[in-house]
């Protein structure tokens, strides 16, 4: 939505749209239909990791029903499960975003986004170019062995809850309790913000 603002309007009963309801109105966002919310995790330990990052991101938000709402600091993270030193360092961060794709779906599209940088899945806890996961959607817990949610692992992983916390405060995960008491039992140990690398929202 654009605001006109012309001089010399003659209709008096015309007025000009103020620009703090343009921004709200623009901020509405009206593509979406009963959406959900979930929470997305990020991580890439080979190649431009910050630009992966973000390419993972700015894809996410070109897919149909699904909206991009915030983005998270990046964190650098040693290697879960490997030598210290046998691989690069990861950079994670965690997205929200709202979705009318179910769960499903947007694995599906999670494992699109990791192909299209070019993942390989040869063995655990190998390096890879990106790692796109779905931690949590809405209040939906199952343990479908297709897609267990909330994730699994992630009340253990400081490298999704520290930056989740970071974007959401009083966040719950379903059945695990608030992310900040969870990240009170986790150790930092490894994990480091990066304050001089930021990941932008999608235009």
């Amino acid at each position: 939505m654009t605001a006109f603002f012309t001089e010399g309007q003659s209709d008096p009963t015309v007025q000009p749209v103020p620009a703090s309801v343009v921004e709200k109105v623009d901020a509405a966002d009206t593509t979406l239909h009963n959406p959900k919310r979930a929470v997305i995790s990020l991580g890439s330990n080979l190649g431009n990791r910050l630009e992966t990052l973000q390419g993972a991101i700015d894809a996410l938000e070109d897919t149909p029903g699904l909206r991009i709402k915030a983005v998270s600091p990046v964190y650098e993270t040693e290697p879960w499960g490997v030598e210290p030193g046998s691989q690069p360092s990861y950079f994670n961060a965690v997205v929200l975003l709202k979705t009318t794709l179910p769960p499903s779906s947007l694995l599906e599209r999670a494992h699109a986004v990791e192909e299209a940088f070019h993942r390989v899945r040869d063995e655990r806890w190998g390096p890879r170019t990106l790692d796109v996961d779905i931690v949590a959607y809405a209040d939906v817990v199952t343990d479908d062995p297709q897609l267990t949610l909330p994730h699994p692992r992630a009340h253990e992983r400081a490298f999704v809850l520290a930056p989740w916390h970071d974007l959401e405060p009083e966040a719950q995960l379903p059945e695990r309790g608030r992310v900040a008491d969870l990240l009170d039992t986790v150790t930092r140990d490894g994990i480091a913000p990066r304050k001089d690398l930021e990941l932008r929202l999608p235009e």
